[in-house]
This record gives C-alpha cells, structure tokens and sequence, in this order.
C-alpha cells in the first residue's frame, strides 16, 4: 500500500508524498491551485464558487449520515463510505489495527468469498479502493451512475457481515509487514518521518505510524482485527456519501433500502489523548543508508477543531502558501533559484486534523551545501516573516489561485466526494466546504505575521537529520518512494 496524496483544502502535516520542491504535502486544493496559473485577479471571483449544486443531507433510523451532490456533467458517479477511526483511535500494543482492518475488508462477508468485491465492482466498470488515515477509513468506488446500487448492496454487506477468516488474515499480515518494510524501513525519508512524529509527540496518537509499528504488527491476530470491526465498523459511526449524476431522493431511497436495515453500532467516543504543552527544542537524527541527506522540521500548531481564534489556522495555511506555492513562492525563489541553498525545499499545515498537529518544513541542501547552511537558510525566512508583512502582492496570488483551485476541483465527482466526507468524519461538518476560501481570503498580513511570532518559535520546534549511510544497490529506495504517509491505500 502506499501514501494516498489526496488530503482536501489543506497540505497535510501527516507525512505524505514529496511534492513541488519537496513539501510533505497532499493536498489536491494546493497542488492544483498554488502553482503558477496565469490567472489575473479579474478572471476568477468568489462568487464564481457560490453557483454549485446543493448537498442534501440525510440520517438513517441506525444513524447512517448519507450526503449527495448531484454533477450531471459526466454519467458517472463517485460513492465513498467513510468510518470514523484510524490510527488515532488506536492504543499501544494494537497500532495499525485500522490498516490491517481495511485489508482484510476485501477478504470476504458471509455471502461474498474473498476478492469478490473486487470482481463484481470490475464487471460492472467501475473502480474501487480503499484507504487508511489518522482520523479515518475510507472506501470508495467510481461506477456509471446507473450501477450505483451496486456498490451500496456491497458496501452494505460488508459494514456489519465481515466473515474475517483467521486463514486469509494469516496471508495478509504478511503483505502488511511486507509494504511496511519496503515503504518505511527500506525508504531512508519516511524512516526520519517516522522517528520524527515519535519524538515531536509526547502524548498524542499522531506519534504513532499508519501502518503500525513493527512489534505490534509481528503479535497482531484475527480476535484483534474482529474486536476493532465490532467496535468501530456501524451504520452510526460512518458517513456514505455520493457525487454524480444521480437524483438525490432516489440516493436516499437506494441507501435506506440496503443500509437501513443494519443495526447501530455501541455509540463509542475516541480516548482523549492531548499533547501537553512542548517547552523546549527536540532534535534527533536518524542514521540510514541514503544518497543524500534529507532535514525536517515541524511546529506544534493548531487545527481547526482546537484552535484558540478560528482565524488561526486560516492564518497558518497562507503563511505556508507565501513559502511554497508555486515557482513564485519565497522557498522557490529565494532558496532553490536564487541563494541555491536547497535542491528541494517544502512547507506544508493541515487545519482538518480531528487533533492539533504541526507545521512542517522539509528540504534537501544543493550539492556542496550543508544541512546546517540550510536550517539556516529556512529560519531566516521564517524570521523575516516575524518582521516584515507579507505584501499584498504575495496575498493577491495566492487568493486567485486558491480560487482557482476550487473552481478545478469541480471537474472530479470523486475529489467533491473526498472533501465532503473528510470534514464530516473528523467533525468539523461538511459545511465548511464553502467557507473556506471566503476564510482564507479573509487572512491579513499582520495575522500571518502574529502565526509565524507565536508558533514558529524554538521551544516549539522538534528537528530530525537523515544522516546517510554507505548503500549499496539493494539499499536503494524505490524512485517514486514516499514518506511514511498521512493514509494508505489498498
């Protein structure tokens, strides 16, 4: 399984593919949008965005929360059901139970052998896949939307009658241990990533990896994986939602007839598990075979569901998007162009957390460059962020492109999808959808500035070096590898 590089509206912090300059960022609003479009400030608007078509809501008798948006543009159609639980619901000693779970949710029901699902989704052409995060679990499928019906008999079947064969877990395990190796422990960057989070993290479950830990995963069994499902798997802790070309009262008709006669779930709340205030500079380094070496950098910030002042975290995505966003951005301009300090540098900040995280830096030194040269480089701009507003200019490029993105993003029934049931499951409401940019557009310089001096400051910072390592051919990671991953995919 690898990273899944789709993380709506915000860059994630959670440790993604490298894109652009090398941001740890999967963020399709931000890829999309804050590259260099030659927009001018006149082409888009606002408003542009306030003409979609309309969510309409529903909630089952057993607490199934269905959304659907109908986008008549293409016959097709997008359905995802989305599980409240990932990696940050779980404990010590069972670390990367949500993972393993979604494996084995292709295993087999107790009318379907495994890999059926599979098959009957490709028979009637549609696509299908799942995916694991920190706050969620997601599955999805593309079909024609006159097979949708299809996928909610499936999807139904599986919510509350996986067979969870002990034989087919056996095999599994094994494919689970076997991607943790090649994805984490064979890849020198997400190996850092990984040894990053368990050391910034003090308290919080994001310290601990997707996938899991390697001691976890070698004494995981099958009473684990159904305990997990009985607890968590229920018509009342998911969201099923739905965009394309489908009739809205005809969705909710298809989704009472095959979810509604599934029993409610134990209505279970996640263990509360704050971080406690950092007071003071962590650093680490990690010792891996590698061709070069690799700095990153985080700040415990914020999100959205914790924030102090709600402007907060709108304040910290543009200060990101005034670094990296783009050739014009500062780190591109300034850092890889012009000083030539950094063959790759990125920032990235997720708002849409269900728990406070961080910001985050990461970057290559160019050749004859050291890593200490390129700290250097990167605290100078943060510093000048400190003192100086960022220019109205700055924030005028931004704002068009961010519109811009929103406009692009339309054209998927399957991204629409994404950002409807990632804010509901992580509890900040489906609504905000249409809020955001409004909020981001709202961001002053003087609130950007008031982000930088309070959050990015050295008590709050942890740092990690990938000093290499002598490697030989087999040493090598693969060349599209990736960090550890804010979710993987099936």
């Amino acid at each position: 399984m690898a990273a899944f590089a789709v993380q709506p509206l915000f860059a994630a912090e959670a440790g993604s593919d490298l894109a652009g300059n090398g941001a740890l960022s999967d963020s399709p609003l931000l890829e999309s949008s804050l590259s260099d479009n030659s927009l001018s400030d006149n082409s888009l608007s606002e408003s542009s965005l306030s003409d979609g078509p309309k969510v309409h809501e529903r909630v089952l008798d057993n607490g199934l929360k269905v959304l659907v948006k109908r986008d008549a543009r293409a016959p097709i159609v997008a359905s995802q059901v989305w599980y409240k639980v990932g990696s940050s619901y779980e404990h010590g000693g069972v670390t990367g139970v949500s993972h393993a779970l979604e494996h084995m949710m292709f295993k087999g029901t107790e009318r379907l052998a495994p890999g059926q699902f599979s098959r009957i989704i490709a028979e009637n052409g549609g696509d299908e896949n799942a995916f694991t995060g920190r706050d969620y679990t997601a599955y999805f499928q593309t079909l024609a939307a006159d097979r949708l019906e299809v996928a909610f008999e499936l999807e139904a079947d599986r919510m509350r009658n996986l067979a969870l064969p002990a034989d087919e877990f056996a095999k599994e395990i094994e494919v689970v241990k076997e991607e943790r190796r090649l994805r984490t422990d064979d890849d020198p960057e997400a190996l850092a990533f990984e040894q990053f989070n368990a050391t910034a993290y003090a308290a919080s479950p994001y310290r601990n990896p997707i996938i899991g830990w390697q001691s976890d995963l070698d004494v995981m069994n099958i009473e684990t994986l159904r305990d997990w499902y009985q607890m968590w798997y229920a018509p009342n802790n998911a969201t099923l939602v739905v965009v394309g070309d489908v009739d809205p009262s005809e969705v909710f008709a298809l989704a009472e007839q095959h979810f509604g006669p599934l029993e409610s779930g134990p209505a279970l709340q996640p263990r509360p598990r704050e971080e406690p205030l950092q007071r003071g500079e962590k650093r680490l380094s990690v010792a891996a075979p590698a061709k070069e070496p690799y700095l990153l950098m985080g700040w415990k910030t914020p999100a959205l569901a914790d924030a102090e002042q709600g402007w907060e975290p709108y304040a910290l995505e543009m200060l990101v998007s005034v670094l990296d966003a783009g050739a014009s951005s500062r780190f591109s301009r300034d850092l890889v162009r012009g000083d030539r300090v950094a063959a790759s540098v990125g920032a990235s900040y997720n708002a849409f957390n269900r728990l406070s995280g961080m910001l985050l830096i990461d970057g290559t030194p160019a050749k004859g460059v050291s890593v200490d040269a390129l700290e250097g480089a990167i605290l100078a701009q943060l510093e000048r962020l400190k003192s100086e507003l960022v220019t109205e200019q700055e924030l005028a490029r931004i704002r068009t492109q961010l519109i811009a993105g929103k406009v692009y993003e339309r054209d998927s029934v399957f991204y629409q999808a994404m950002l409807l049931g990632q804010l509901e499951t992580v509890g900040l409401g489906w609504e905000l959808v249409d809020e955001t940019v409004e909020q981001l557009s709202a961001v002053t310089p003087e609130q950007i500035r008031r982000v930088a001096q309070r959050y990015l400051i050295q008590e709050n910072r942890t740092v990690a070096l990938l000093e290499p390592q002598a490697m030989d051919a087999a040493d090598a990671p693969p060349a599209t590898a990736m960090t550890g991953g804010d979710r993987h995919v099936h």
